[in-house]
Formats: structure tokens, C-alpha cells, sequence
């Protein structure tokens, strides 16, 4: 890993690589990784730390295009603000970014040239302005399997309810609300992805209308009546189709797991669909779960949720 925070020296620095010069030790070491005999490098993995005209300028792009195909790869750079006082690109990415760009180079790229769709969290289904219908899905075992999918080498889109986490590095994130607008947002983009995993824990019921001004308390002691309507299935809907993506569904249950996800496989005519429990994982950083397809149940123990994104990552590229 190269990383430099003073502008002119990481620029020089990639100048020697692209001209193959080694007067100083960084540049020697990089020059100096061994070859095997296949002709593939010891990974070389760049962080570039610039001003955003250094960056910017055709003598750095060039050099840049030449590391490259030599077998070197970029990370970043970041976009913002910059020591000399200026804005743009050439930052370099930040200590976690470039951990989880690390972390991920050297996972196994099972999912190459795969596109993968992801839905995460809940749905709020609005009774009024205020006022709606939800879940306690944080999301987080979703956006962990964005992460995963990416870091295996798939092109992700995730379609995320109303939740407050940072979007996956190099993931494509689709913000929606309502039952009704992630069923909108999946269904014109499933046909164009190879596998869609259904993590979402999607309202079954929406109020059949939204009142346009908050609902007050009238004294009576009784609720007003709220007619309720069904939502869309999504991941029925998307197996449904006719060049319909490889489907994975979740299924999360109160009691009777194994039960209710083999009953959910079957209904949803799916391969694969993963149960947990929603009280005890609802909002926490760990996970357990079952694994139910037509040849039986397995269970991935508890572990952190990125840890069980990727051995499903795996399970699904098998």
C-alpha cells in the first residue's frame, strides 16, 4: 500500500512508476515486486494524495494510465476540501475507506461480472402526515450484503427504505419510502440483474388512504377506523417474471422459523430463502441465520452481519 499526504512527492512518486525509475526506496520496493510465472504481479495498490489541479493535469493522467496498465490499482481519490485551501479532487480517501478498499481487494471475486439487486429496511406506510405504519428493520443486514456482493466483484444497486446508514462503497443506492415505491423502483431494474436478494422487511398492509391533515383525538376513547389495503409482493412479483433474476428471499419471523420460511420457498417459488428472527436481530450488529432451500435447512451461526453476508454471498455464487 502506497500512501503519501504531501502533493508533490506522491505525484513524483508516480512518475518513476510509469517511467520505471527507482532512485529512492518506495519506488524501488514497488518496482522490485516479483513476477510469477503466469506474468501477474504482486499486488501493487495506490492511494493518490494531490491537488486537485495536479490530479487534474495530463502529465498526472498519463502517468496514472500507465501505473495502471501495469498492473497497479487506484484507490480514490476522495473529492473535498484540500490542504492548500482548494476543493475538488485528489484527497485521499479517508483511513476507514481505505481499510474496507483493502479489505475488499483481497476477498474472493465470486460474483464477477454479476449485477446484483438488494432491497434493505423497512417501509413506512403513512396514515397521515405524522403518523405511519413500520417496522423495526435497521437495514443493516441488507447494506451488508451490498457491501459483500460488491466486494465479491457484482455491480450492486440497493433499493433502501427509511433508514440512517452510509451506502457501501461503489454501490448504487435508491432511497424509497413506501411499500408501493420499492415495488416501483425493483421492478423495471430486476429483468437487468443476474440475482435479487429480497432483505427488505416490507409492510404487508398500507392504509387504503393517507389523511391530509394530522388525525386528532375527538375524546371518544376509540381510534378511527382505518381501512387497510395489501401491498405489492416484490419478490413475488420479480420471480414471477418471465427472465426473472436468481431470487433470494428473507424471511423474518417471530417463532416457528423453519416452518414459515420452507411455507415462504414454496409460495414465492424462489431457491433460496434466508430466515432469521426479527426480535432478536431487529437493530443489532449480529445475526443468525437459516439457510432453507429445496434440499433442506442450514444454519450460519451467529456472527456479525457483514461475517454472514459473506458467507451468503458465497452460498449464492455457488
Amino acid at each position: 500500500l502506497h500512501v503519501k499526504r504531501h502533493s508533490f512527492p506522491t505525484r513524483r512518486s508516480s512518475d518513476l512508476l510509469a517511467q520505471g525509475r527507482a532512485d529512492e526506496l518506495l519506488s524501488l520496493l514497488c518496482l522490485a515486486r516479483p513476477l510469477n510465472a503466469g506474468g501477474a504481479t504482486c499486488p501493487l495498490l495506490l492511494a493518490p494524495a494531490m491537488n486537485r489541479e495536479m490530479w487534474s493535469h495530463p502529465a498526472t493522467q498519463r502517468n496514472l494510465a500507465q501505473v495502471v496498465a501495469d498492473g497497479a490499482v487506484v484507490l480514490g481519490p476522495g473529492h473535498g476540501d484540500q490542504a492548500c485551501g482548494e476543493v475538488g479532487d485528489g484527497r485521499m480517501l479517508e483511513a476507514e475507506e481505505l481499510r474496507d478498499e483493502l479489505i475488499a481487494f483481497f476477498q474472493p471475486k465470486v460474483l464477477a461480472g454479476q449485477r446484483v439487486l438488494i432491497t434493505a429496511g423497512p417501509t413506512f406506510e403513512a396514515i397521515d402526515p405524522v403518523r405511519g405504519i413500520t417496522n423495526l428493520s435497521s437495514g443493516k443486514m441488507g447494506f451488508a450484503i451490498a457491501r459483500a456482493a460488491q466486494e465479491a466483484g457484482a455491480q450492486v444497486t440497493l433499493v433502501a427504505g427509511p433508514v440512517h446508514l452510509p451506502t457501501p462503497r461503489h454501490v448504487r443506492r435508491i432511497d424509497v419510502k413506501s411499500a408501493q415505491q420499492m415495488h416501483d423502483a425493483v421492478l423495471p431494474l430486476a429483468a437487468q440483474h443476474s440475482v435479487f436478494v429480497a432483505t427488505a422487511a416490507v409492510a404487508d398492509w398500507r392504509p387504503a388512504s393517507s389523511a391530509d391533515q394530522k388525525i386528532k383525538k375527538d375524546g371518544s376513547g376509540r381510534m378511527p377506523t382505518i381501512e387497510m389495503t395489501e401491498n405489492p409482493d416484490i419478490l413475488a412479483a420479480v420471480a414471477r417474471l418471465a427472465d426473472r433474476p436468481y431470487c433470494v428471499g428473507f424471511a423474518a419471523e417471530s417463532h416457528d422459523l423453519a416452518r414459515h420460511a420452507r411455507a415462504k420457498l414454496l409460495r414465492k417459488n424462489v431457491p433460496l430463502v434466508v430466515g432469521n428472527l426479527g426480535p432478536a436481530t431487529f437493530g443489532r450488529d449480529d445475526n443468525t441465520l437459516l439457510l432453507v432451500d429445496a434440499q433442506g435447512d442450514r444454519e450460519l451461526a451467529t456472527a456479525d452481519k457483514l461475517s454472514l453476508a459473506r458467507e451468503l454471498v458465497r452460498e449464492i455464487a455457488s
